[in-house]
Order: structure tokens, then C-alpha cells, then sequence
């Protein structure tokens, strides 16, 4: 395995660090183009969670992935959070597929997977991608940085959706943009399917920004697969004992844990080519009930 940090320059003309995990050969089976996992960890916007970048780094790449990290614009860091975080995560992607040989990675098949206010940034920078007014700025176009899926881990989408008073530097910090503060409303049909995992007693990124993330990529017909958790409280990780803090031993789940197996699955199936969907308007029909939809005679009045 390679390992190296790289410095980066974003749309915005910022300097940022990317971490690089690559595994390359050319001897089978491990010749093939991989995935690649951006990881994007979460810190409550004032750091990046050790827990949240290398452990998923190496627990996908131990699934045939790459991965990197990306060391995100941050609170105290000169300039704002947005639009550098979010321009960041979308310089990264463009410069992975850029350079997709060097790293062996397939740039078809390229995944953002953020946690807590990583999770912001990724749906951010989703929706910042395809959205005309950054891209006239930063001069990008949308196939060139869009991700071709996204994993969320109980995820800040709505930044007032949390079980306590921001404060005022983030208040302050907040961006005029209305769709970078709920990037629920930011969501089209052009946003990546997307696999999202929360716990129903998370205490602090309420549930229900899962739930509204979930109503706009259904109402934007975006393909979806959501887990929400009976126990797991918040910022697990991958939920194993051995990334538990000292006492908090409930950070450690074997059933919250299964997020992780799931994810791959669900991974497995978008890259697959196949249509899962093809026969939808078939199978509604075998439950459509007689005469449902058709207008009725008078005589039936």
C-alpha cells in the first residue's frame, strides 16, 4: 500500500491537504482499476474526527477500495467554511479523475461518504456540483466533480437541526446560500444515489435531518437506501469496540456495526450496471385494483 499526503489547490485558489491510501499492482487479482472512497470526516466543523478518517479508510480498502481523506476548510481556518469546504471535496474528485491511471481507480466509480458535519459537506459540495452559479465562478462543470455516489453517516444536513444553540461564531459563519444551510434544498435529480445510517437516540444531529434528506432525493426520484438505527447514540464510527472512547462503550454495536457490510452491498448493487428498477410500472399494476383511476359511469353513483 502507498501512502502519502498531497497538497492541493481547490477552485478557490485554496491550499489543502488530501491523505492517499492506493493500492496498486499489476499482478491478479489486484491489477484491476478500484473505487475510490473519499472520506470526509466530521468534527463539528472546528476539527476532523480521528475516528472518522483513517479507520474508514482502511476498512474499505480492506473491501478493494482507494481512499483518501480530505482535510476540509474548517472554522478557524483562514477564509469560511463554505464555499472552500464544500470546493475542496469537488477538487478532489476532479483531480482523482484527472489522475485515475496513476492511482488505479476507476473515475466512473468514485464515492463521498461524510459523517456528522462531514456529511453537511458532502451533500454541500453534491449540491454545489451541478449548481450554475458555482460553476460560472469556479469554472467546473458538474460530470467533472460530481461524485458517483454518496454515503452519509448520521449526518448534519440542516444546520439547525441540532440539540443545541450553535453560538455565534457559527452563527456568523453561516453562508447566505439558504441551500448550503439546508442542503436538503439544494437536492435535484442530479444528486448521486445516496446510502444513509443514523441511530434513532442520536443526541446531538437530530433524526430528523436524515428523514428530510430522505423526502427530497424520493421527491427528486433519487435512488436511495436508508438505515436508521434503534441504538448508537452519535459519531460511532464503524461502531466497534475498538474505536469506543474511554467510557463510551455504547460507541461500540455489533447492530449498528452492520451499517458498514450494508454500505458495500448497497455499492455493489450501483455498480453493478444492472436496472433494479426496470419492471416498477409492471409490478404496480398487479396491485392496482380494478377499475382504480378509470372514471366511473353514473350508474355507479
Amino acid at each position: 500500500m502507498e501512502t502519502k499526503k498531497i497538497q492541493l489547490k481547490n477552485f478557490n485558489d485554496r491550499v489543502y491537504t488530501v491523505e492517499t491510501y492506493t493500492i496498486k499492482s499489476d499482478r491478479p487479482p489486484l491489477d484491476k482499476k478500484r473505487p475510490l472512497m473519499v472520506v470526509i470526516p466530521g468534527g463539528s466543523f472546528t476539527h476532523l474526527s480521528a475516528r472518522e478518517s483513517e479507520p474508514i479508510a482502511m476498512a474499505y480498502m480492506a473491501r478493494g477500495y482507494n481512499a483518501c481523506i480530505v482535510n476540509y476548510n474548517l472554522l478557524q481556518d483562514e477564509g469560511q467554511i463554505y464555499p472552500d469546504a464544500g470546493l475542496d471535496v469537488l477538487s478532489t474528485i476532479k483531480y482523482y479523475r484527472d489522475h485515475a491511471a496513476e492511482y488505479q481507480i476507476d473515475p466512473q466509480r468514485i464515492v463521498t461518504i461524510g459523517f456528522s458535519a462531514g456529511g453537511h459537506i458532502a451533500t454541500g459540495a453534491n449540491y454545489m456540483a451541478d449548481e450554475a452559479k458555482y460553476q460560472e465562478k469556479y469554472g467546473y462543470q458538474g460530470d467533472e466533480v460530481r461524485p458517483n455516489a454518496t454515503i452519509l453517516g448520521y449526518p448534519l444536513t440542516d444546520v439547525h437541526k441540532v440539540a443545541f444553540e450553535l453560538g455565534s461564531q457559527a452563527e456568523s459563519a453561516l453562508p447566505k446560500d439558504e441551500k448550503l444551510i439546508d442542503t436538503s434544498l439544494g437536492v435535484t435529480e442530479k444528486t448521486p444515489a445516496t446510502f444513509i445510517f443514523q441511530s434513532w437516540n442520536d443526541p446531538i444531529v437530530l433524526p430528523t435531518n436524515t428523514m428530510a434528506y430522505e423526502s427530497a432525493l424520493y421527491a427528486n426520484h433519487v435512488q436511495c437506501e436508508a438505515h436508521m438505527f434503534d441504538i448508537g447514540l452519535h459519531g460511532y464510527s464503524l461502531a466497534t469496540p475498538e474505536l469506543a472512547t474511554e467510557d463510551n462503550s455504547w460507541q461500540g454495536s455489533r447492530h449498528t456495526a452492520k451499517w458498514l457490510e450494508l454500505s458495500l452491498e448497497w455499492l455493489a448493487h450501483r455498480f453493478s450496471g444492472k436496472n433494479f428498477d426496470k419492471n416498477l410500472k409492471e409490478l404496480a399494476a398487479k396491485y392496482e385494483p380494478e377499475g382504480y383511476g378509470k372514471d366511473a359511469d353514473e350508474e355507479d353513483y
